[in-house]
């Protein structure tokens, strides 16, 4: 064979190679809604930016008519690309070729992009959009996925991963998402669960269907495995890509500082969103939205455990990972599934050095028997291990409520938080007035001619004299009390005091966060 018939043939190996399953398989994707793996590139990195590797590589296993289903790829596109300028690698399932099923060579093209990105110190995206294991490879698959599942864990915390589920993902493959830092569906079309409807009828008797079983809502806001939906895949990219600019390649490095136009002297016009009557709700997010640069916050969990508020937002351009309660939800009481968005958030944050800001306005912890059954003591205690943990500059300012338990993980110094600022309107105290009138002053309002009226004096003694935010100053507990016109002006300062912090920790193996 000639040179000419040589590059013939590598036109029409590759041409083939490009079409995945083929045209009809194509139509067949595009007709659910739904790009092909290829196309899904494309629409995340940097027009002409994607460089493919290991194009070719075909399954090896020949028995139950597998030598006849030899697809180059084998059914997973994986290379490297640029995300707005910044270089991440990717895999992407092609469920035009064996449903995206994951068989061995499959496994080890995801491997392999996962080495790299670890190697070279840049994010990692996966897509998904499988049946699952290639049952006809059996434990080959089950190998594979294992080798998945070690190097997302060998990633954490070194490298970001995102996970964008837009498919069926089902069985073994939901735990290499759960392991990765977060995870993106689209309503209607993204699928998650370990059985599937037709095993939990035949197991249980119970009738559920696959959307409401393991779709976008189901996870997002129930499960809290996931955290971002869309009703796109256009629109899903377009977050990502925004999301790319918040934060830093790796673990070794600061995240970007972006110019956003919003002065740094602004003031801030907070007191027209709190209430002046303490117990009345307001959505914290206005005071995100009204202090830190304008347009830039990112909620991450935003349907999930609403009691509190997390996310990213550009504070003089500089990235920050928010931690607010929520008194517009449960009057921002935290409870089990707060303490782990929480916690998760918090971790994240510390591990690509990320400031954390505290937004503090919080009753306590939610009491019950549920809540102390399942295991609030210790998921409460993930919250409290994970700000103490952290390394980065960490800020809290006092709104309204600091109270008790809840107080110590949202705004103490003692905990870890570096500089701890209160409006004037804050309330420091073990617990709220009236719980701590009826406990002190018990003997004192029974014995009163008049115990309604006597009840109301040492409320509003007990708020005077003990919750003000200047006794807790009086203690260098409190680093400044501030005007809350001048919110985002004081963050700012507080921010750049502490932004070249350096904290060691005692050299261990890794910590035992109580899970």
């Amino acid at each position: 064979m000639g040179n000419n018939e040589k590059l013939q043939e590598f036109k029409e190996v590759k041409a083939k190679m490009l079409k995945g399953g083929g045209e009809a398989r194509i139509k067949a994707q595009h007709d659910k809604g739904k790009f092909t793996a290829r196309e899904r590139i494309e629409g995340l990195t940097d027009e002409g930016s994607f460089i493919e590797s290991q194009a070719y590589i075909k399954g090896r296993t020949t028995e139950f008519g597998m030598d006849k289903k030899r697809f180059a790829g084998d059914g997973v596109v994986t290379g490297s690309g640029k995300i707005n300028g910044k270089q991440v690698f990717i895999s992407s399932q092609d469920f035009t070729v064996l449903g995206g099923s994951l068989g061995e060579m499959h496994a080890e093209k995801i491997a392999e992009a996962q080495n790299l990105a670890l190697k070279t110190g840049s994010p990692f995206i996966q897509v998904n959009d499988s049946g699952g294991a290639r049952i006809q490879e059996g434990i080959l698959a089950l190998n594979g996925y294992a080798k998945i599942f070690r190097n997302n864990t060998l990633s954490s915390g070194v490298i970001p991963q995102f996970s964008v589920i837009l498919g069926p993902c089902a069985g073994g493959a939901v735990y290499s998402p759960a392991i990765t830092d977060f995870i993106f569906m689209i309503d209607g079309k993204s699928h998650m669960y370990i059985t599937g409807p037709d095993v939990i009828k035949a197991v249980t008797g119970e009738i559920i269907s696959h959307e409401d079983l393991g779709g976008a809502s189901a996870h997002c806001a129930k499960s809290g495995n996931a955290h971002f939906h869309f009703e796109t895949e256009e629109d899903c990219f377009y977050f990502i890509r925004a999301l790319m600019d918040y934060l830093p390649s790796n673990n070794q490095e600061q995240p970007p500082i972006t110019e956003t136009g919003d002065p740094a002297d602004r003031k801030s016009n907070v007191m027209s969103i709190i209430p002046d009557v303490q117990t009345k709700p307001y959505d914290v997010r206005d005071i995100i939205n009204e202090v830190f640069d304008n347009g830039s916050f990112l909620e991450v969990h935003k349907d999930f455990a609403k009691s509190i508020v997390v996310g990213f937002a550009k504070l003089n351009g500089r990235t920050v990972g928010l931690f607010a309660n929520q008194p517009g939800f449960m009057a921002a009481v935290l409870d089990i599934n707060s303490s782990d968005k929480g916690a998760r958030f918090l971790r994240f944050c510390d591990s690509f050095n990320i400031p954390i800001i505290s937004l503090v306005d919080v009753p306590g912890y939610l009491p019950g028997i549920a809540q102390e059954h399942g295991g609030i003591i210790r998921h409460g205690a993930k919250l409290l291990y994970a700000i103490a943990e952290a390394t980065v500059p960490k800020i809290s300012l006092i709104i309204r409520k600091s109270y008790g338990g809840s107080m110590i993980a949202m705004s103490s110094k003692s905990l870890g938080y570096d500089r701890v600022l209160a409006y004037p309107t804050a309330e420091i105290a073990v617990m709220g007035a009236e719980g701590a009138a009826n406990v002190i002053s018990r003997k004192e309002i029974k014995a009163a001619d008049d115990p309604a009226i006597k009840r109301a004096e040492k409320i509003a003694e007990f708020q005077q004299e003990f919750m003000n935010p200047y006794v807790a100053a009086g203690y260098g507990l409190v680093d400044d009390i501030i005007d809350p016109d001048f919110t985002r002006i004081e963050l700012i300062r507080a921010l750049e005091m502490n932004v070249c912090k350096r904290e060691e920790r005692p050299v261990k193996k890794h910590g035992n966060i109580p899970l």
